[in-house]
Protein backbone atom coordinates (compact mmCIF):
# COMPACT_ATOMS: atom_id res chain seq x y z
CA UNK A 1 0.00 0.00 0.00
CA UNK A 2 1.59 3.35 -1.20
CA UNK A 3 1.68 6.66 1.23
CA UNK A 4 -1.02 7.89 -0.53
CA UNK A 5 -3.18 5.43 0.10
CA UNK A 6 -2.33 4.88 3.89
CA UNK A 7 -3.13 8.65 4.42
CA UNK A 8 -6.58 8.26 2.66
CA UNK A 9 -7.77 5.08 4.45
CA UNK A 10 -6.65 7.10 7.88
CA UNK A 11 -7.94 10.08 6.73
CA UNK A 12 -11.21 9.68 4.62
CA UNK A 13 -13.36 7.02 6.53
CA UNK A 14 -15.13 4.01 4.16
CA UNK A 15 -18.57 5.84 5.03
CA UNK A 16 -17.58 9.31 4.77
CA UNK A 17 -15.73 8.07 1.17
CA UNK A 18 -19.53 6.19 0.42
CA UNK A 19 -21.42 9.46 1.68
CA UNK A 20 -19.61 11.77 -0.99
CA UNK A 21 -19.80 9.17 -3.72
CA UNK A 22 -23.31 9.15 -3.79
CA UNK A 23 -23.51 12.86 -3.97
CA UNK A 24 -23.57 12.92 -7.71
CA UNK A 25 -21.49 15.79 -9.42
CA UNK A 26 -20.52 15.40 -13.46
CA UNK A 27 -17.05 15.42 -13.85
CA UNK A 28 -15.00 14.72 -16.45
CA UNK A 29 -12.39 12.52 -17.67
CA UNK A 30 -9.42 13.57 -15.08
CA UNK A 31 -11.84 14.31 -12.54
CA UNK A 32 -12.56 17.66 -12.61
CA UNK A 33 -15.92 20.16 -13.38
CA UNK A 34 -15.05 22.91 -15.99
CA UNK A 35 -15.31 25.06 -12.51
CA UNK A 36 -12.69 23.04 -11.02
CA UNK A 37 -14.20 20.87 -8.64
CA UNK A 38 -12.20 17.65 -7.88
CA UNK A 39 -14.48 15.11 -5.82
CA UNK A 40 -11.06 13.27 -4.38
CA UNK A 41 -9.96 16.58 -2.56
CA UNK A 42 -13.29 16.86 -1.88
CA UNK A 43 -13.34 13.84 0.58
CA UNK A 44 -10.32 14.96 2.23
CA UNK A 45 -12.06 18.69 3.01
CA UNK A 46 -14.83 17.05 3.96
CA UNK A 47 -12.70 15.02 6.39
CA UNK A 48 -11.25 18.36 7.77
CA UNK A 49 -14.13 20.09 8.30
CA UNK A 50 -16.09 17.79 9.90
CA UNK A 51 -13.42 17.98 12.94
CA UNK A 52 -13.54 22.09 12.33
CA UNK A 53 -17.31 21.55 12.25
CA UNK A 54 -18.44 18.98 15.28
CA UNK A 55 -15.57 19.89 17.81
CA UNK A 56 -14.51 23.21 17.49
CA UNK A 57 -17.30 25.61 16.33
CA UNK A 58 -19.79 22.55 17.84
CA UNK A 59 -22.15 23.63 15.32
CA UNK A 60 -26.17 23.67 15.49
CA UNK A 61 -27.74 23.80 12.66
CA UNK A 62 -31.77 23.69 12.30
CA UNK A 63 -33.82 24.12 9.01
CA UNK A 64 -30.78 22.54 6.72
CA UNK A 65 -33.68 19.88 5.30
CA UNK A 66 -35.37 22.85 4.27
CA UNK A 67 -33.38 23.40 0.81
CA UNK A 68 -34.42 21.77 -1.75
CA UNK A 69 -33.07 18.12 -2.98
CA UNK A 70 -32.55 19.25 -6.73
CA UNK A 71 -32.75 22.28 -9.04
CA UNK A 72 -31.58 25.32 -8.29
CA UNK A 73 -31.25 27.57 -5.09
CA UNK A 74 -29.96 30.57 -4.16
CA UNK A 75 -28.58 30.18 -0.36
CA UNK A 76 -28.33 33.41 1.08
CA UNK A 77 -27.09 34.16 4.45
CA UNK A 78 -25.75 37.06 6.74
CA UNK A 79 -21.89 37.39 6.54
CA UNK A 80 -18.90 38.23 8.98
CA UNK A 81 -16.31 37.00 10.66
CA UNK A 82 -13.26 38.50 8.17
CA UNK A 83 -12.76 35.26 6.52
CA UNK A 84 -15.38 32.59 4.61
CA UNK A 85 -15.81 30.34 7.87
CA UNK A 86 -19.34 30.97 7.40
CA UNK A 87 -19.73 29.70 4.12
CA UNK A 88 -17.55 26.67 4.74
CA UNK A 89 -19.92 25.72 7.84
CA UNK A 90 -23.01 26.16 5.85
CA UNK A 91 -21.85 23.92 2.95
CA UNK A 92 -21.14 21.63 5.18
CA UNK A 93 -24.31 21.04 7.17
CA UNK A 94 -25.89 20.57 3.84
CA UNK A 95 -23.31 18.19 2.14
CA UNK A 96 -23.73 15.88 5.48
CA UNK A 97 -27.67 15.91 5.53
CA UNK A 98 -28.78 12.41 6.01
CA UNK A 99 -31.47 12.98 3.20
CA UNK A 100 -30.21 14.08 0.07
CA UNK A 101 -27.55 16.06 0.54
CA UNK A 102 -25.83 18.54 -1.91
CA UNK A 103 -23.02 19.81 -2.46
CA UNK A 104 -23.02 23.55 -2.88
CA UNK A 105 -21.49 26.08 -4.56
CA UNK A 106 -20.08 29.10 -3.00
CA UNK A 107 -19.50 32.38 -4.76
CA UNK A 108 -15.81 33.71 -3.24
CA UNK A 109 -14.25 37.63 -2.96
CA UNK A 110 -12.34 38.05 -5.80
CA UNK A 111 -9.75 39.00 -3.45
CA UNK A 112 -9.06 34.66 -2.65
CA UNK A 113 -8.31 33.67 -5.82
CA UNK A 114 -4.97 36.17 -5.97
CA UNK A 115 -3.25 34.35 -2.98
CA UNK A 116 -0.95 31.50 -4.40
CA UNK A 117 -2.63 27.94 -4.63
CA UNK A 118 -5.29 28.79 -2.22
CA UNK A 119 -7.77 29.70 -5.76
CA UNK A 120 -6.92 26.73 -7.02
CA UNK A 121 -7.79 24.70 -3.84
CA UNK A 122 -10.89 26.44 -3.11
CA UNK A 123 -11.87 25.70 -6.64
CA UNK A 124 -11.29 22.23 -6.10
CA UNK A 125 -13.84 22.20 -3.17
CA UNK A 126 -16.29 23.68 -4.87
CA UNK A 127 -16.21 27.29 -4.97
CA UNK A 128 -15.87 29.71 -7.27
CA UNK A 129 -15.55 33.22 -8.37
CA UNK A 130 -18.12 35.41 -6.90
CA UNK A 131 -18.97 36.85 -10.71
CA UNK A 132 -23.07 37.00 -11.61
CA UNK A 133 -21.69 35.31 -14.58
CA UNK A 134 -20.13 32.39 -13.18
CA UNK A 135 -23.24 31.95 -10.73
CA UNK A 136 -25.77 32.32 -13.45
CA UNK A 137 -23.88 29.39 -15.08
CA UNK A 138 -24.17 27.51 -11.62
CA UNK A 139 -28.02 28.10 -11.50
CA UNK A 140 -28.32 27.17 -15.03
CA UNK A 141 -26.65 23.83 -14.56
CA UNK A 142 -29.13 23.19 -11.58
CA UNK A 143 -26.37 24.03 -8.75
CA UNK A 144 -27.21 25.19 -4.69
CA UNK A 145 -25.15 28.25 -5.11
CA UNK A 146 -24.49 30.00 -1.55
CA UNK A 147 -24.41 33.87 -1.94
CA UNK A 148 -23.60 36.67 0.21
CA UNK A 149 -25.39 39.90 -0.51
CA UNK A 150 -23.57 41.91 1.81
CA UNK A 151 -20.11 41.32 0.18
CA UNK A 152 -16.82 42.49 1.90
CA UNK A 153 -19.14 44.78 3.37
CA UNK A 154 -20.26 41.95 5.84
CA UNK A 155 -17.32 39.76 5.93
CA UNK A 156 -15.42 43.06 6.76
CA UNK A 157 -17.59 44.51 9.55
CA UNK A 158 -16.26 45.60 12.82
CA UNK A 159 -17.00 43.55 16.22
CA UNK A 160 -19.47 46.73 17.25
CA UNK A 161 -21.50 46.28 14.23
CA UNK A 162 -22.19 42.77 14.68
CA UNK A 163 -25.27 41.30 13.65
CA UNK A 164 -26.28 44.46 11.94
CA UNK A 165 -26.66 43.91 8.03
CA UNK A 166 -25.32 45.60 5.59
CA UNK A 167 -26.70 46.68 2.09
CA UNK A 168 -27.61 44.12 0.25
CA UNK A 169 -26.83 44.20 -3.44
CA UNK A 170 -29.86 43.26 -6.11
CA UNK A 171 -28.25 40.92 -7.83
CA UNK A 172 -29.04 37.89 -6.30
CA UNK A 173 -32.38 38.68 -6.64
CA UNK A 174 -32.13 38.98 -10.40
CA UNK A 175 -30.81 35.97 -10.92
CA UNK A 176 -33.00 33.86 -8.72
CA UNK A 177 -35.38 35.50 -10.97
CA UNK A 178 -34.35 34.79 -14.51
CA UNK A 179 -33.62 30.99 -12.95
CA UNK A 180 -36.63 30.35 -11.18
CA UNK A 181 -34.32 29.46 -8.34
CA UNK A 182 -35.97 29.37 -4.84
CA UNK A 183 -33.96 31.47 -2.44
CA UNK A 184 -33.32 29.98 1.36
CA UNK A 185 -32.65 32.75 4.29
CA UNK A 186 -29.55 31.76 6.41
CA UNK A 187 -28.92 33.61 10.06
CA UNK A 188 -25.63 32.85 11.22
CA UNK A 189 -24.90 33.47 14.76
CA UNK A 190 -21.79 32.98 16.06
CA UNK A 191 -19.06 33.65 12.99
CA UNK A 192 -18.81 37.44 14.51
CA UNK A 193 -17.14 36.49 17.26
CA UNK A 194 -14.40 33.87 15.82
CA UNK A 195 -12.16 37.12 14.89
CA UNK A 196 -13.41 39.98 15.97
CA UNK A 197 -12.14 43.04 14.40
CA UNK A 198 -11.97 46.22 16.60
CA UNK A 199 -10.40 48.47 13.16
CA UNK A 200 -10.15 48.58 9.65
CA UNK A 201 -6.76 49.88 8.84
CA UNK A 202 -7.65 51.27 5.38
CA UNK A 203 -4.56 52.84 4.20
CA UNK A 204 -2.71 49.06 5.08
CA UNK A 205 -5.40 47.74 3.15
CA UNK A 206 -5.03 50.04 0.10
CA UNK A 207 -1.16 49.52 0.10
CA UNK A 208 -1.60 45.85 0.05
CA UNK A 209 -4.32 45.33 -2.23
CA UNK A 210 -7.04 44.00 -0.30
CA UNK A 211 -10.35 44.40 0.62
CA UNK A 212 -9.66 45.13 4.19
CA UNK A 213 -7.31 45.04 7.03
CA UNK A 214 -8.71 44.12 10.22
CA UNK A 215 -7.27 45.20 13.33
CA UNK A 216 -8.36 41.92 15.29
CA UNK A 217 -6.68 39.15 17.27
CA UNK A 218 -4.68 36.70 15.07
CA UNK A 219 -6.28 33.56 15.98
CA UNK A 220 -9.89 32.18 15.31
CA UNK A 221 -12.07 32.09 18.16
CA UNK A 222 -13.77 28.79 19.18
CA UNK A 223 -17.32 30.34 19.52
CA UNK A 224 -20.41 28.36 19.07
CA UNK A 225 -22.18 28.42 16.19
CA UNK A 226 -25.79 28.66 14.93
CA UNK A 227 -27.25 27.91 11.66
CA UNK A 228 -31.19 29.04 11.16
CA UNK A 229 -32.28 27.88 7.45
CA UNK A 230 -35.57 29.71 6.50
CA UNK A 231 -38.58 28.49 4.55
CA UNK A 232 -37.70 28.69 0.69
CA UNK A 233 -38.60 32.01 -0.63
CA UNK A 234 -39.89 31.78 -4.62
CA UNK A 235 -40.37 35.01 -6.48
CA UNK A 236 -41.96 34.86 -10.51
CA UNK A 237 -39.60 36.29 -13.10
CA UNK A 238 -42.42 39.56 -14.26
CA UNK A 239 -40.32 42.06 -15.61
CA UNK A 240 -40.62 44.20 -12.68
CA UNK A 241 -39.02 47.95 -12.13
CA UNK A 242 -35.83 48.12 -10.31
CA UNK A 243 -38.00 49.86 -7.03
CA UNK A 244 -39.65 46.04 -6.59
CA UNK A 245 -36.75 44.16 -7.60
CA UNK A 246 -35.53 46.01 -4.24
CA UNK A 247 -38.37 45.38 -1.86
CA UNK A 248 -38.38 41.86 -2.36
CA UNK A 249 -34.50 41.76 -1.69
CA UNK A 250 -35.38 43.90 1.72
CA UNK A 251 -37.68 40.74 2.27
CA UNK A 252 -34.94 38.79 1.73
CA UNK A 253 -33.25 40.61 4.69
CA UNK A 254 -35.86 40.68 6.93
CA UNK A 255 -36.08 37.08 6.65
CA UNK A 256 -32.53 36.60 7.55
CA UNK A 257 -32.97 39.34 10.33
CA UNK A 258 -35.82 37.26 12.14
CA UNK A 259 -33.24 34.25 11.60
CA UNK A 260 -30.70 35.85 13.22
CA UNK A 261 -32.80 36.96 15.72
CA UNK A 262 -33.53 33.50 16.41
CA UNK A 263 -30.34 32.65 16.87
CA UNK A 264 -29.05 35.05 19.35
CA UNK A 265 -32.28 34.06 21.62
CA UNK A 266 -31.37 30.55 21.25
CA UNK A 267 -27.85 30.96 21.79
CA UNK A 268 -26.82 30.31 25.44
CA UNK A 269 -23.19 31.07 25.40
CA UNK A 270 -20.75 32.55 23.01
CA UNK A 271 -18.15 29.90 23.62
Amino acid sequence: MGLASILKSRLIPAELENHINRIRKPIGSLGYDPWGYNNEVMKYGFSLTRQIYEKYFRVEATGVEKIPADGPVLIVPNHSGQLPIDGLLIAYALASRKEKPRIPRAMIERFFPTVPYLGNLLNEFGAVLGDPTNCAKMLANGEAVIVFPEGVRGSGKLYQDRYQLKRFGNGFMHLAMKYKAPIVPVGVVGCEETIPAIANIKPLARFLGIPYAPLAMPLVLPAKVHLNFGDPMVFDDLEIPEEQVTERVEQVKAAISELIDTGLSERKRLF
